[in-house]
């Protein structure tokens, strides 16, 4: 038998080692059919039972970690063996859901009677059954689950003839969850609660819980931040370990720490950052040379006290990044390093990884190096003030002694603007909102977050010393993580540029360059809809990710070399482009770095998977501050833009409060309304009257769900009445009259779900396997859609 190539690392883990599970899985290979636990303790010649026992629970974690497929006979079978795809689930509102392999390629679908046995968020392993050729998409059976996203459910608590249940928040998640009667609650009606699950649905029943917390009614302050952590499965409590560790750290620099690095105390950093913020990773200072600029991007260094495998770092990895609510902050790190330590205040030594750099007038880097370094950051600014004193000459007390420095700091600038320029990056023009809340925490007040100069003169900065990060270890070959955005979706290219053509722009070819985007915007940017048009564009483009190759680059900045080196505080790739650049800058190279590609590989999927649960727990916890925020003021009316046509009805949002709610289109009065997906409208069948993308409208709030946090619209009148040439109302699109758009109605009529009558009891599921039609075949409390797939 073939040693085991890692027996060395297992025996420096474990006192008793066993078999890796690579060498595992190379037996598993080797097979053509399932192997059990006996026979591959045999081939390993084992008869000490703590190793055979080790061997069973390593078997195990491999069959939960989606490494092998265990049986049910308990035999285990490598998946290269089955012919099977390994992927994230993603569920639909409306039943079914998708498989995203983890081998690339097209998502497969998945059917609703196969959703059954899973939650979104789940990763499963499925065989492909059959291809759609009409929708070019695979259908895969789920054969098992290898891992379960959700130990817990935020959902709202109701008993109804006996029974109590939870209807999870997330609408993604169809099934509702049956309360075992072997567990107490104090939960009342309707209450916001946190439900464990004790087990999970499969195809003959719904999942078993019980209620662990009551978070309240709907007016509970922060309530929505709590859902929203909630629901996506945020890690926001420290554990025991992690507390043991803060308690070491300490307050103030230590001395010794100074010693040995680049000693920078005397150049006058400084932080720019909002009116906001609490932590401070980043500081700049620039000063004129011959031929141009020396910029210095002095970054906290984390890297110098989040050690490799420390609590903290493991936490940092199981957070992956900072999560950033209105008033809130789920941080990544510890607040006595991302406020403290790790914070450039002013008038503190702090240690910093530093990015020194030689620009040329025209923008271009003409040379890099990069610093263990000590600084000490001379001021505290703010956007908004940098931008009056530095752009339009508003006198400031505490910038006039840095003129001179911020000055260089606007040179430089410049001159990165102009590369940027020469370069064709994309310039979206994207719009954020501020939410106000009161003493109570409520919500007051919402408003367009503004951006200035002086966030401009920061971000070119950054993006510099990121260029220089990447390159620096593509120089090296060090395996490292990059950002990668691999540009326009193929999928939705034609259709952007289908729709760009109604308003005259041109964009040819099926890969659509930085160039052409970033002319079409400049074409656009006095359009009253460039808001809108800006959005189609911005969904035509892949999203960005953090993976491994170098060669990829960054379509939407016009860049082959891009890192995240600039954020460590609260970004886990900004952490590890930080250790292999100090690798290197101690005489480490590719061969004796701590982390492999395969490793690195591992933690870009992680990092862009917990960067989009972010992403949407955060949405989630604004959408429901919006719904709060109307909800004041149902009956009033606001002026708004038609954002997205469907043949069920327009969404429009509201200016400047960014807030989107439909417009249904039995609401549309005196005809019936026909559906032109090619022209994004809606064309009433008798009047020929046109309701389309891009139209300015006035709406009036009629409705809005707290539970699914949607919001409903009357329409109130048009700026423009707009209506087709004569003899094209009654020739498109019959199939999509108002009366089969009446049937996405359903999902959008706010009422709540109830349990059935018929429903089958908690403590009936629990106690056998339901026999003939199962609760998930009858008629459940949930809405459903029904909108066609």
């Amino acid at each position: 038998m073939k040693q085991d190539p890692h027996r060395e690392r297992e025996a420096k883990t474990y006192e008793n080692p066993v078999a890796s599970r690579e060498h595992l899985l190379e037996i598993i290979n080797q097979q053509s059919v399932p192997i059990n636990h006996e026979h591959i303790v045999n081939v390993l010649g084992y008869t000490d039972e703590e190793q055979i026992e080790a061997v069973r629970r390593r078997l195990n974690a491999m069959a939960r970690d989606g490494q092998v497929f265990k049986n049910r006979r308990g035999g285990f079978l490598s998946f290269d063996h089955m012919d099977l795809e390994k992927g994230v689930v993603q569920a639909h509102p409306d039943g079914f859901g998708f498989l995203t392999p983890e081998s690339g390629g097209k998502d497969i679908f998945l059917p609703a009677r196969e959703m059954r046995k899973l939650m979104n968020g789940d990763k499963a392993a499925v065989k492909i059954t059959s291809y759609d050729p009409r929708r070019e998409r695979k259908e895969g059976h789920v054969i098992s689950v290898l891992e379960r996203a959700h130990q817990s459910i935020v959902g709202r608590y109701y008993r109804e003839k006996g029974i109590d249940f939870v209807i999870p928040d997330d609408q993604r998640i169809h099934e509702d969850i049956l309360l075992s009667p072997d567990y107490d609650h104090h939960a009342r009606q309707g209450d916001v609660v946190i439900v464990r699950i004790l087990d999970y649905p499969d195809v003959h029943n719904q999942a078993i819980g019980m209620i662990e917390t009551v978070i309240g009614d709907d007016n509970a302050p922060g309530i929505e931040v709590t859902i929203a952590i909630n629901s996506h499965d945020i890690p926001h409590k420290w554990n025991d370990e992690v507390l043991k560790q803060v308690e070491q750290i300490p307050v103030e620099v230590d001395e010794k720490d100074k010693q040995g690095r680049l000693d920078l105390r005397d150049k006058p950093f400084v932080t720019i950052d909002g009116a906001d913020a609490r932590d401070f990773d980043d500081a700049v200072y620039c000063e004129t040379i011959k031929g141009g600029y020396r910029l210095f991007v002095a970054i906290a260094d984390v890297s110098h006290y989040v050690e490799k495998d420390s609590p903290i770092d493991e936490e940092a990895q199981r957070r992956g990044t900072s999560v950033y609510f209105p008033g809130e902050v789920i941080p990544m790190l510890p607040e006595i390093l991302s406020n403290g330590l790790c914070s450039l205040n002013p008038r503190v030594d702090r240690l910093v990884m530093l990015c020194e750099m030689e620009i040329g007038p025209a923008g271009a880097i003409k040379s890099y190096r990069f610093h263990e370094a000590l600084i000490h950051s001379h001021a505290r600014l703010i956007y908004d003030q940098v931008a009056d004193f530095l752009f339009h000459g508003k006198p400031d007390e505490t910038c006039e002694p840095l003129r001179q420095d911020l000055k260089n700091l606007e040179g430089v600038y410049q001159a990165l603007a102009k590369a940027r320029k020469r370069r064709h990056a994309i310039e979206f023009d994207t719009k954020e909102v501020v939410f106000e809340y009161n003493d109570q925490r409520k919500i007051e007040n919402i408003h367009p977050s503004e951006r200035n100069e002086a966030h401009l003169v920061i971000e070119e900065c950054m993006i510099a010393a990121n260029i220089c990060a990447a390159k620096f270890l593509k120089k090296h070959k060090i395996p490292d993580l990059y950002r990668i955005h691999e540009g326009p979706n193929p999928d939705k290219v034609p259709g952007m540029i289908e729709f760009l053509s109604a308003y005259g722009i041109k964009m040819t070819g099926t890969e659509p360059t930085p160039q052409q985007y970033a002319e079409a915007l400049e074409q656009i940017k006095k359009l009253p809809e460039f808001d809108m048009i800006q959005t189609v564009m911005l969904r035509s483009l892949l999203q960005a990710y953090y993976g491994t190759d170098p060669k990829k680059g960054h379509f939407g900045l016009a860049l082959s070399d891009y890192a995240h080196f600039t954020s460590p505080i609260r970004r886990y790739p900004d952490l590890l482009v930080h250790r292999g650049i100090r690798h290197v800058l101690r005489g480490g190279n590719k061969s004796n770095f701590a982390y492999d590609l395969a490793a690195m590989d591992k933690f870009g999927e992680n990092c862009s998977l917990f960067e989009r649960r972010a992403d949407l727990a955060t949405r989630d916890a604004a959408d429901w501050l919006k719904c709060e925020y109307l909800q004041k003021h149902i009956g009033q009316q606001f002026e708004g833009l038609v954002t997205s046509v469907l043949s069920f009805g327009m969404f429009v949002q509201i200016k400047d409060l960014m807030i989107d709610g439909l417009v249904h289109v039995t609401s549309l009065k005196r005809d019936y309304y026909q559906f032109d997906a090619a022209h994004h409208r809606l064309i009433g069948e008798q009047t020929g009257r046109v309701y389309q993308l891009g139209d300015h409208v006035t709406v009036e709030v009629v409705r809005v769900d707290m539970e699914s946090r949607k919001i409903d619209f009357d329409l109130i009148s048009s700026e423009h009445a707009r209506f087709v040439d004569e003899g094209e109302g009654g020739s498109k699109g019959k199939k999509n009259k108002t009366r089969d758009a009446d049937k996405g109605s359903k999902k959008r009529s706010g009422k709540k779900r109830r349990a059935s009558s018929n429903k089958k009891t908690a403590k009936d599921s629990v106690g056998k396997k339901s026999t003939g039609k199962s609760s998930s075949h009858k008629k459940t409390a949930r809405k459903k859609s029904q909108k066609k797939q």
